[in-house]
């Protein structure tokens, strides 16, 4: 599962391509706040069953903020957004959106899975597998079964079935009665590619505040 650092890491990243002109210090602190909210279900999951990457490591969550953007710049007659921050409010509040679903929910439904559709539908999914081209078989998939009843992803249960360990809470449903003591991880890196993310996505950050996108002159 990856760290709070990493998808720090990849939302600079992202934010340093995709936000153009409307990057700037605010921007990127927003974005990692953003970033930060569906982690907080570590917290709930000491109080309540509904935890870890699911009570708001959802899509239903960015869903109604995305719901709630458009309808401010597409429905109301004058737009709260636009008027008070203009073109740059506009990208930044769409990357935001953006930002919690691909930069924290996606990413931790390939690293481990996620409860996708809570409150909706109580489901854990993952998406692992591989991609492949083989001069046997042809193009080989794993990441999706597809099967007679149509394609599946990989359900791993209900929240009742399933509950994901934290540094907050590392033993989930127990009663938290033991002699033994509690071994609390608070993981940074746990694979080479969350490092090679880590140390490459700060870099590619840091390096478009200091160059920007101005050319230098010839």
């Amino acid at each position: 599962m990856p760290s709070l650092v990493v998808h720090y890491a990849f939302v600079g990243l992202l934010a340093a391509t995709v936000l153009g002109a409307a990057f700037d210090r605010r921007s990127l602190a927003l974005s990692l706040v953003v970033v930060t909210i569906p982690d907080v279900d570590a917290f709930i999951g000491l109080f309540w069953s509904v935890g870890h990457r699911a009570a708001t490591t959802n899509l239903v969550i960015p869903a109604l903020a995305g719901a709630l953007v458009a309808v401010d710049l597409y429905a109301r007659e004058e737009s709260v957004i636009r008027r008070r921050w203009g073109a740059y409010g506009v990208r930044v509040a769409w990357f935001c959106v953006v930002v919690y679903a691909v930069g924290h929910v996606f990413m931790d439904m390939i690293t481990g899975g996620a409860n996708l559709f809570w409150p909706l539908h109580d489901q854990f999914y993952r998406v692992s597998g591989r991609l492949e081209i083989s001069s046997q078989r042809g193009l080989v998939q794993t990441f999706v079964d597809l099967g007679e009843s149509g394609p599946t992803f990989d359900a791993m249960g209900d929240s009742s079935e399933v509950q994901m360990s934290t540094g907050v809470d590392p033993n989930p449903g127990s009663d938290g009665a033991s002699d033994q003591p509690v071994d609390r991880v608070f993981p940074v890196v746990r694979s080479g590619w969350q490092l090679f993310l880590l140390v490459f996505g700060t870099l590619g950050t840091a390096a478009r505040f200091a160059i920007g996108y101005d050319l230098p002159e010839e």
